[in-house]
């Protein structure tokens, strides 16, 4: 894990004899940092704390400076009292005399050679190439024009506070010109590619976090140049680390709005409403994700635990998984109605428990909208197991009624309604001709049964009343014009004298 920082001073209970007498880690270590800080300034004794071998002098020293200027960069320093001061000490892992530093820079440690201790040869190998790495586009070769003394003002080096203001002075700049050129190049392009819209609603809004990302990557690059207190520059990269996912987040963040319009461009062009339902959905999914894995990238660059933070959330999520399993039900029943899509919105349906319009689908339930004009919210997880008749997926709506005419209507008067009807089928605009029926099929108790049976094409169910209508009313006026009537339910009472009278009738 990364040590505790705190800013070299000379040490207070071992006078510099014993201090460079190398004889454990505590010594080879705080030899090194002692004798670069700025009111200790031996680059000489410090470089004895490197691997003499193979190492000439002025080598030596330049490893130490440079060891050092990684450390800077890095921002970490070992904790004083966490140094090991047993002569004899051990690596518990490797079982060798040998002390790592810090998982940040893991090839870096001293070792005993003989009664002392040194940076090993290993360490002083990696040291140039690891510097290079911190120290990019030529960084490091500044770092050699940074004079070794100048005056403090505020307690600090004069040239340090210079850098401050040039660095601060150069980032205002920069952000200004990388926002205007952001602005200016990426509107530009999408107006010539016909996204004019697109360019002034989603792409200048993320101009400037995509200026200052870019802003706080010179800055890791250019802040270890002013060789700040350890302390100082390790929250100050810290803080600059942890903004960089909070910039990036932001410009995906609206990337999503970008996607989501798109998708709903394409779902226009398509006859299901259920995609116009999904796009903000999926919007809002993308959201949460990019908000999610931006949070994480960001706790990782504050040397979080990312790992033990996502295993931890494993377990508490399926505590969780197990505690929520209704609403884990509800968001597969969701993902299942997308998927088969059985019905868009604004579609009649009815089940065993319901009948109405649906209203909104979202991730846990579906609104249906009741012929009471009530609003039913269903649980989608329960919508998904019902068995669901589309009213509003018919082709053609069914019409059945029975015409009943009186007994007194005569075969030819039977004949010629009957043909009457099925020509006004013929000429309606609004039946299905290949599959009707008119036909004379029953004699009841008190009356004979005409079925009329035909199937209308009406998109909605205010199209069929209007059509049914229209039909009913073209029936009654063929039934006028011949003469027709239609029977009713009748019943004839006879009291007694009235049956004795009617039985003398029949005798005579």
């Amino acid at each position: 894990m990364l040590l505790p920082l705190w800013v070299v001073s000379q040490p207070v209970d071992e006078d510099e004899e014993n201090l460079l007498s190398f004889e454990s880690p505590y010594h080879a270590i705080q030899a090194h940092l002692y004798y670069l800080s700025d009111n200790n300034y031996k680059p000489e004794l410090s470089a004895r704390a490197i691997y003499p071998k193979n190492n000439t002098g002025q080598n030596r020293v330049e490893l130490a400076i440079s060891l050092k200027q990684i450390f800077a960069a890095k921002g970490i320093l070992p904790d004083e009292d966490r140094l090991p001061r047993n002569p004899n000490y051990v690596d518990s892992i490797t079982g060798k005399h040998r002390y790592y530093l810090s998982p940040d820079v893991p090839g870096i440690y001293v070792q005993k050679s003989g009664q002392r201790w040194y940076y090993s040869k290993k360490s002083t190998e990696m040291i140039p190439g690891l510097h290079q790495e911190l120290y990019p586009f030529g960084t490091d070769q500044l770092l050699k024009l940074i004079p070794d003394h100048s005056k403090k003002v505020f307690g600090m080096q004069l040239w340090k506070l210079v850098g401050i203001l040039i660095l601060i002075v150069a980032a205002v700049i920069l952000h200004k010109f990388f926002t205007w050129l952001f602005d200016i190049l990426l509107t530009r392009l999408a107006t010539r590619l016909g996204h004019g819209r697109i360019a002034h609603r989603f792409i200048r809004p993320v101009a400037i976090p995509f200026s200052l990302f870019f802003i706080f990557l010179l800055l890791i690059v250019f802040v270890p140049l002013l060789q700040l207190p350890f302390r100082t520059n390790y929250y100050l990269l810290l803080i600059i680390k942890a903004l960089l996912p909070l910039f990036m987040t932001i410009v995906f963040y609206k990337a999503a709005d970008v996607v989501a319009y798109y998708l709903m461009r394409l779902a226009e062009k398509t006859e299901s409403t259920l995609d116009d339902q999904l796009v903000p959905l999926v919007r809002r999914v993308m959201k949460i994700f990019v908000i999610v894995v931006g949070g994480l990238f960001a706790l990782q660059n504050l040397n979080f635990d990312v790992t033990a933070l996502i295993a931890g959330l494993s377990i508490g999520g399926l505590a969780f998984a197990l505690a929520a399993q209704d609403t884990i039900k509800n968001l597969f029943g969701s993902l299942m109605i997308f998927i088969d899509k059985p019905f868009q919105i604004g579609q009649w349906i009815k089940t065993n428990e319901i009948d109405g319009e649906i209203e909104e689908v979202g991730f846990r339930s579906t609104r249906i909208r009741t012929f009471a004009n009530s609003l039913i919210t269903v649980p989608n997880g329960k919508l998904a197991d019902m068995v669901i008749d589309n009213m509003g997926m018919r082709n053609y709506r069914r019409m059945q009624v029975n015409l009943t005419l009186v007994y007194g209507t005569s075969l030819d008067q039977m004949k010629t309604f009957v043909e009457s009807i099925r020509q006004l089928v013929e000429k309606h605009p609004s039946i299905r001709k290949d599959n009707y029926q008119v036909h004379f099929t029953n004699i009841s108790s008190y009356s004979y049964d005409i079925l009329f049976y035909v199937y209308i094409v009406a998109p909605t169910w205010r199209d069929e009343l209007n059509i049914r209508q229209d039909l009913l009313m073209s029936i009654l006026e063929l039934a006028e014009k011949q003469g027709l009537r239609f029977a009713f339910p009748t019943q004839t009472l006879l009291m007694e004298n009235q049956k004795q009278q009617f039985e003398k009738d029949e005798k005579a």
